[in-house]
């Protein structure tokens, strides 16, 4: 039997129902920071593994927890002969924000991976430095969260060649981490039930999460993303949209309407996929005026929050609204404590403020330094049908912003230019370079390119891409960042 259908996060269910399921779409994964990486794996192998087997009970529990699912995400889910996946070669090496692999088809199936292929960033961290030091992979993973997490550090190892180093599994150690951690955090608060927990994808294997999750529910902690540890501990799972729903409609108002039009349960509404104090803010408001009762709430995810906050609050106030205000991305116990002064101070009811944390309870209590921060590991929506698309966010610095199309990576092999350029699927290969995407193994052998400080760049097809989307997005101009 494959893996549960339940094994993601509960907003992949919901966007599913309120997007496109069967539509074709291409997602990609790229390391944002870590410098030169390598490929440990025959990353197809590794993708195809991971795909769900659903079964009936699936259904019936997400119907129960208030994600029922249509035909149109369960044809999706079985079609899994349609994923077309285009790869760096086992042994690659690959540079900041280069595409390691994308993945092609359904639009349900290849979103529904997303938290199982982030935990792919502590393969490859294992990987790049067993080949660069072996002395201070020992000393980083000296003790692990677990049995699971051991086993895949011991399997990258002997897939790059390099020899076991000493590990002990110290999950008491982690399981009390964890809970000091929530507990800080409930005491923040006040209150466990303004808490919810959204770590799958910042943890190394599906047993460390456990882990954590089961810390989480000793200190109070019921609500999680991650829906199948949610049926397994009895905790509540949560999750209504990421960023990738808003690029899929191309506007924040579309996408805010197709999330509170096709789903009956109460919608959150992600304010920074383009901009969160020009498009975002205004367009939820917007949406809140006419159902100001239904309980909709409005999600902070980047930038300056606590900026975005204050102007928040002070316009719903103005406004005569109060949506339910949920805080991600980053936090931890002192931000937290710092926005429960805020609420205090312009009088915002604690039951409108919740509060999201993924990284702050599963990896910052680690004891191996190998996190999903520490590469900045992403998987992003790339290409919608025929439409490329990309977040722009609230930072002008390119590489918060994703990758539209279907992006390859071309790899310097003579002559001189940047490492690496990153084009588009069928594009001429640029003289000098050989496409990287894809390519064998006996590619993937070939020494990387001088010893000079790794460079990556856009083609000109894929540079015209960004502008298109920038001037349609913003054709006046970008206007100032949150």
């Amino acid at each position: 039997m494959g893996i549960s259908l339940l094994a993601t996060d509960g907003y992949k269910f919901s966007m599913a129902e309120a997007g496109w399921p069967l539509r074709r779409e291409t997602f990609y994964y790229s390391h944002r920071k870590g410098g030169q990486q390598v490929v440990p794996l025959d990353l197809e192998s590794y993708v195809r593994a991971l795909l769900p087997t659903p079964t009936e009970s699936d259904y019936v529990y997400l119907a129960r927890n208030g994600y029922e699912m249509g035909a149109g995400f369960k044809a999706a889910i079985q079609r899994q002969d349609r994923l077309v996946i285009r790869a760096l070669p086992k042994g690659a090496r690959f540079y900041p924000r280069e595409p390691v692999f994308t993945l092609t088809g359904p639009s349900a199936l290849v979103s529904w991976l997303e938290p199982l292929l982030l935990q792919l960033n502590f393969r490859i961290q294992v990987a790049t430095q067993a080949l660069a030091d072996r002395e201070a992979l020992a000393k980083a993973l000296a003790v692990v969260s677990c049995e699971e997490e051991k086993r895949i550090a011991l399997e990258t190892l002997d897939a790059v060649g390099v020899k076991p180093v000493p590990m002990r599994v110290d999950t008491e150690g982690y399981h009390a981490r964890v809970v000091a951690v929530v507990r800080e955090l409930v005491e923040a608060v006040k209150d466990p039930s303004r808490i919810f927990e959204v770590g799958l994808r910042a943890a190394t294997c599906l047993e460390q999460h456990e882990i954590a999750l089961r810390a989480c529910k000793e200190a109070g902690v019921m609500r999680t993303s991650h829906v199948l540890l949610a049926q397994k501990l009895g905790m509540i799972p949560v999750g209504t949209m990421g960023h990738e729903h808003v690029q899929r409609y191309g506007s924040d108002e579309a996408a805010f309407r197709a999330i509170r039009e096709r789903r009956p349960e109460r919608s959150s509404y992600l304010l920074d996929t383009y901009d969160t104090l020009t498009s975002g803010l205004p367009t939820a408001f917007r949406l809140i005026h006419e159902e100001p009762n239904a309980g909709d709430s409005i999600r902070f995810d980047s930038g300056d929050k606590k900026k975005q906050y204050t102007q928040a609050v002070s316009r719903a106030k103005e406004e005569g609204i109060k949506p339910v205000l949920i805080l991600e991305d980053g936090l931890d116990a002192q931000a937290t404590r710092e926005f429960e002064e805020l609420r205090s101070q312009y009088g915002w009811e604690p039951s409108k403020q919740f509060y999201g944390y993924g990284g702050f309870i599963v990896a910052r209590t680690m004891a191996n330094p190998y996190t999903r921060d520490r590469v900045a590991a992403v998987y992003k929506l790339a290409k919608t049908g025929h439409v490329p698309t990309m977040k722009f966010g609230n930072e002008l610095a390119e590489g918060k912003q994703s990758i539209p199309g279907v992006p390859v990576v071309f790899r310097r092999r003579s002559g001189s230019g940047p490492i690496g350029l990153i084009g588009q699927e069928g594009e001429p290969v640029p003289e000098g370079y050989e496409l990287l995407s894809g390519a064998t193994p006996e590619a993937a052998a070939i020494p990387p390119v001088g010893a000079e400080e790794p460079r990556v760049a856009y083609t000109p097809t894929t540079q015209k891409l960004v502008e298109e989307l920038r001037q349609q997005h913003f054709p006046q101009g970008r206007a100032q960042h949150s």
